[in-house]
């Protein structure tokens, strides 16, 4: 069986040391399209190394080398083409530093869930600085078509149903004809997000934007818009990849305040509001 669940779930964690400097945490907000104005001081706290801020979704870029590349791992021997982007989620212990060495970051696959006609794959991965301070928890779920059917546990569910009303906020995000581009500079390579031939022997009719990138630009959305610029009020951020986002396309943030909450739809304007990121729910502190 390609996925050995057992074997996967059973293996050490991987651990390995990551570091990164204003440079990357500028690199990476650029590619949510922070900048813009340029002198603007809401967005310089994003793009200047003065007072640099950091958004927790830089956590998703910040540790991909120690998990190493999915069908590396014990247990999964998988094609790479029958993968998908899931789910994402971070929990927030204290706030990334613009710059930092030595962290220490681990990695490991958690459970390997049955859904008939795939399988779904939960990696998790925490992070600490030198003297122990935890930075994040981390944990993506990953789908594998045609690898279901084995006897496994469905897992969990997790839909969250946003409040019929109208959102409490709308906030729209237009993007570049460049963004992937830009984006895939913070690591991700995947050539789905900037070669045309590619995308479309993938069945798209031009590259589209990666998923963690639409899950960046709608945080950084709702810290600039709803929690007062103060990235350090996110405690938890989760999401479901509900749908696919085309560089260039306006991106649609609905928020709604909800029991301490915000939960949130993302979605293309261009596209008569197509669903983008879904079950999304963003936790935060005063």
């Amino acid at each position: 069986m390609p996925i050995d669940a057992a074997k996967a779930t059973g293996a050490e964690p991987r651990t390995g040391e990551i570091a990164w400097s204003n440079k990357d945490v500028i690199l990476y907000h650029l590619g949510l399209g922070a900048g813009t104005p340029a002198t603007g001081a809401d967005e310089l706290r994003y793009t200047y190394e003065k007072n640099l801020h950091v958004l927790p979704t830089f956590a998703t870029v910040a540790g991909t080398k120690v998990g190493g590349s999915l069908s590396s791992l014990p247990g999964i021997d998988i094609n790479l083409r029958a993968v998908l982007h899931g789910g994402q989620e971070i929990v927030v212990h204290n706030p990334l530093p613009a710059k930092a060495k030595g962290v220490k970051a681990t990695s490991r696959v958690a459970d390997v869930f049955d859904k008939g006609k795939a399988a779904v794959i939960v990696l998790e991965s925490s992070a600490e600085l030198e003297d122990g301070t935890k930075l994040y928890d981390s944990r993506a779920e990953i789908f594998v078509r045609g690898e279901g059917g084995f006897g496994g546990e469905r897992g969990p569910a997790t839909k969250i149903e946003v409040p019929e009303r109208p959102a409490d906020h709308t906030i729209d995000v237009p993007t570049g004809a460049d963004q992937a581009l830009l984006y895939r500079l913070s690591g991700d390579w995947n050539p789905l997000h900037a070669d045309p031939d590619f995308a479309k022997a993938a069945g798209f009719d031009t590259p589209i934007l990666h998923g963690l990138c639409s899950y960046g630009l709608t945080l950084k959305a709702v810290v600039d818009n709803v929690l007062g610029g103060d990235v350090s009020r996110v405690k938890r951020y989760r999401t479901k990849f509900a749908g696919i986002f085309f560089p260039g396309e306006t991106m649609r943030v609905k928020v709604w305040e909800e029991d301490g909450r915000l939960l949130i739809n993302t979605c293309a304007v261009e596209r008569d509001e197509a669903i983008v990121l879904s079950d999304t729910v963003v936790e935060y502190g005063a």
